[in-house]
């Protein structure tokens, strides 16, 4: 069977409708009745944007440093602005730190969001915030709300029959569950680093003891029990596990997956230009994959950005290299390639970093200011938007929510941000519940 499934990483912390008939005028958290027929009628008409866009998402697990990176601060004191210097970009008047100098030529296809913020300082409580726009009140190591991914699995599903809409990269990654969306919206993960020789997508091929009549004979006896088995379903739950072995099983049985997934076509001079390395060729991978046609691709590796001690060591001898290279070659790929307009790069994590150097000549969890990176997906590029203090510790200019960053994402794709499902208490559950598109790139 497949792999659909997410996990949590480990860091430094740790009512059917005819009830709704029967309660007459009765309102539920300020929602009247009309308010929650309208929002079960759309929930079972969502309407599917035509277009085959996509996203690729960066995401930096563990918080980057946004002072060292995308919003130096040269003029502050030594204890602020730390070792590195800032390099002069293609779009004026706009810096980026001296370990990014790929980025130097390749910012007019890019934009960057410095005034982006929250209130956790948490992992596990800044991941789910980034990732699912909604902010949670306890912390948990899995989904209390649908990751980003898994909301667009469900409103759109994937552009090419016979690919998973969602897929994570390299693994399993935190907070990338469906919740209650169902298991047809859980990510498929391959649960291999693709920069090993020996790379290959867990399950993605049928065991050599099982033939495919053998196959053909299972399918056909699942058909066979699937009304029986609705028959006694009281929650819904059988239909989204019926999905999910579907799916897998279209998968299996063409070879369209097995393509998309397979490195080993691409040339190995442009493998090269991507960084020979768990996130350079992670990149790429993605980049095969929505060429193929999967929806939305999370990339976590590369290394972790939870940077308390060695700050600056770490991040100029391995992450920044790396970082710099595969979204740099990544963003122009897309552009060489043509999808650019369709496919949209975000690149984020949960948190910044802290302005002041700690004694141990590291940075500590930062929510609040912080840099995203977006490319391509029809918005507007070369541009800097909003701006932090003198120390980079909060907005200045134009502060944006997570659910800015995510409702100028689901703009991208022509999803409504504002659709409305059902959790598991039948209560209506918007995708976002603040936040709107950032009018700039829009």
């Amino acid at each position: 069977m497949l792999t659909f499934n997410g996990n949590s990483i480990q860091h430094c912390d740790r009512l059917p409708r005819r009830n709704f008939m029967q309660i007459g005028g009765l309102a539920l958290g300020g929602l009247t009745l009309a308010d929650l027929l309208r929002y079960e009628a759309q929930a079972k008409d969502i309407d599917k944007p035509s277009k085959k866009k996509a996203v690729i998402l960066l995401y930096l697990a563990g918080g980057p440093s946004h002072i060292d990176m995308y919003d130096l601060k040269p003029d502050a004191p030594a204890e602020i602005r730390g070792e590195f210097k800032p390099i002069k970009t293609n779009i004026a008047g706009f810096d980026v730190g001296e370990h990014l100098p790929m980025h130097t030529t390749a910012m007019h296809q890019m934009s960057v969001v410095r005034s982006a913020y929250h209130t956790n300082a948490g992992h596990g409580m800044g991941s789910q915030w980034m990732l699912t726009g909604w902010q949670p009140t306890i912390e948990v190591n899995d989904n209390i709300f649908p990751s980003t991914g898994s909301i667009v699995a469900k409103m759109k599903g994937p552009n090419e029959p016979g690919l998973p809409a969602y897929v994570t990269l390299p693994n399993k990654t935190p907070f990338s569950k469906a919740a209650y969306l169902g298991a047809e919206c859980n990510p498929f993960t391959p649960d291999s680093d693709p920069n090993q020789d020996g790379f290959q997508v867990r399950n993605l091929k049928l065991p050599g003891r099982v033939p495919q009549e053998r196959l053909d004979r299972r399918r056909n006896l699942l058909g066979q029990l699937d009304q029986v088995r609705r028959d006694i379903d009281t929650k819904g739950d059988i239909v989204g596990i019926d999905k999910f072995y579907r799916d897998a099983m279209e998968m299996v049985t063409s070879d369209t997956a097995q393509k998309a997934f397979n490195l080993k076509a691409e040339d190995p001079k442009l493998r090269d230009k991507y960084g020979r390395h768990d996130l350079g060729q992670s990149c790429l991978l993605a980049r095969r994959l929505v060429e193929a046609g999967v929806t939305f691709v999370t990339v976590q590796t590369g290394g972790g950005w939870d940077t308390h001690g060695d700050n600056f060591n770490q991040l100029k001898n391995s992450l920044l290299p790396k970082y710099d290279r595969a979204l740099t070659t990544l963003v122009a790929d897309l552009h060489d390639r043509g999808l650019d307009k369709d496919v949209l790069v975000i690149s984020y994590g949960e948190f910044g970093r802290t302005p002041r150097i700690n004694p141990q000549a590291g940075r500590d969890h930062w929510p609040g200011a912080m840099s995203v990176v977006f490319s391509g997906g029809g918005l507007q590029m070369g541009q800097v938007i909003g701006a932090t203090n003198d120390k980079a510790e909060y907005p200045t200019e134009k502060p944006y929510t997570p659910g800015c960053v995510l409702a100028t994402m689901y703009h991208a794709l022509g999803i409504d941000y504002k659709h409305a499902f059902y959790d598991h208490a039948r209560r209506p559950m918007q995708i976002l519940n603040e936040g709107k598109p950032i009018a700039e790139l829009v």
